[in-house]
């Protein structure tokens, strides 16, 4: 299947490095998508309307405010849209793509390592299920595809989209306290970013039970129960609490 990326930018990159393959991709005159055929293969188009001409799926992957304008270069010219546009739904993208079928993607940027997990809009609408099965096989090599109502679409970024930042500020925080009692920098990395990994896997292995986990590890008056306290004291849920509520209503 040949994919157009309509955009290149970060999570297009991302994309492209998971998928491993050529990709044609456009840009809106910044030479980021030249950057990225030459990274991953493939070719930078002249046009969203050539692009849209040769793909078999064109991935948007442009800045949301301009769903209209790219709208009016290849509606009716693309086979098949899939969106990865934040905050675009699915009535949004039909409207723009009256004759064209639409899915709805937010993936998040670990695809680029195919550890990404990607919410896919469960339609509100009928479509071509054979279609949607492929296009959910295409993106299931990049991760974890989740099937999410569009209503919760808003709330599934606010958690996998904008989740490995807050990871990556957590293991930062860690690392730092870390290098506060002595450590260096790269030995405390290491630890933690390896103990994280660790505890995702045990956590699936244990069907996502994070009081088994905890309990597993943090015996009563004992030094994990002192740090949990601590992170309590600290605010920890409240801040991630306070996070979602950023995230869903700005």
């Amino acid at each position: 299947m040949q994919i157009g990326l309509i955009g290149s930018g970060n999570m297009a990159r991302a994309l492209a490095l998971g998928w491993g393959d050529p990709v044609l991709c456009t840009d809106s005159g910044s030479g980021r998508a030249q950057a990225l055929a030459e990274e991953v293969g493939g070719e930078a188009v002249a046009s969203n309307r050539e692009l849209a001409a040769r793909a078999d799926l064109v991935v948007l992957a442009h800045k949301p405010a301009q769903l209209a304008a790219v709208a009016q270069e290849i509606a009716g010219t693309a086979t098949a849209v899939v969106s990865i546009l934040a905050r675009t739904t699915q009535a949004e993208l039909r409207a723009a793509y009256p004759d064209t079928p639409v899915f709805r993607i937010e993936p998040n940027t670990p695809v680029a390592v195919n550890r990404g997990v990607l919410a896919f809009a469960e339609p509100d609408e009928p479509v071509d299920e054979e279609l949607r099965g492929e296009v959910r096989e295409l993106f299931a090599r990049l991760g974890t595809v989740v099937s999410v109502p569009e209503s919760l679409m808003r709330v599934a970024g606010a958690v996998s989209g904008v989740g490995p930042a807050y990871w990556a500020l957590l293991v930062e925080a860690q690392v730092d306290a870390a290098v506060r009692r002595g450590m260096p920098a790269t030995l405390a990395s290491t630890l933690v970013c390896e103990t994280m990994a660790g505890a995702a896997e045990l956590l699936r292995a244990r069907d996502h039970d994070t009081l088994a986990l905890r309990r597993a590890v943090a015996s009563p008056g004992g030094t994990t129960a002192r740090g949990l306290a601590a992170l309590e004291r600290g605010g920890v849920r409240a801040a991630l609490s306070q996070a979602m509520d950023d995230v869903v209503d700005s």
